[in-house]
């Protein structure tokens, strides 16, 4: 799939990512926590503004993932933190779906 005004790149299929649940991806390099939510894939920056530890790691909680170190969360949709210790958001990304295929792009909207 090529999308002339971003670079989408096919990460998983949606079926990898276990419903309610986080996998870590590398999209160029970058460290990416996938989280799936039904029919919904949410993609975050796999590393906590905190502490430095992958995200993935961490749990799903209603729309937040939790990091396993501390407890911070951070929203599915704007990776702010809803808890301390974060203060600082980690960056989201966009994803698509194309059939059981999920793209992520790390370019800004």
């Amino acid at each position: 799939m090529t999308d002339t005004a971003e670079n989408w790149e096919k990460v998983c299929t949606v079926g990898d990512i276990p419903d309610g649940g986080v996998i870590g991806v590398e999209v160029q390099d970058v460290p990416v926590a996938l989280v799936r939510l039904g029919d919904e894939v949410f993609a975050l920056h796999d590393v906590c503004s905190h502490a430095e530890v992958r995200l993935s790691e961490g749990d799903v909680y209603d729309s937040s993932l939790e990091c396993w170190l501390h407890g911070s969360c951070f929203d599915l949709r704007t990776g702010k933190p809803t808890g301390p210790p974060a203060t600082k958001p980690v960056p989201v990304y966009r994803v698509k779906i194309d059939g059981d295929d999920v793209y992520v792009s790390l370019s800004k909207e």
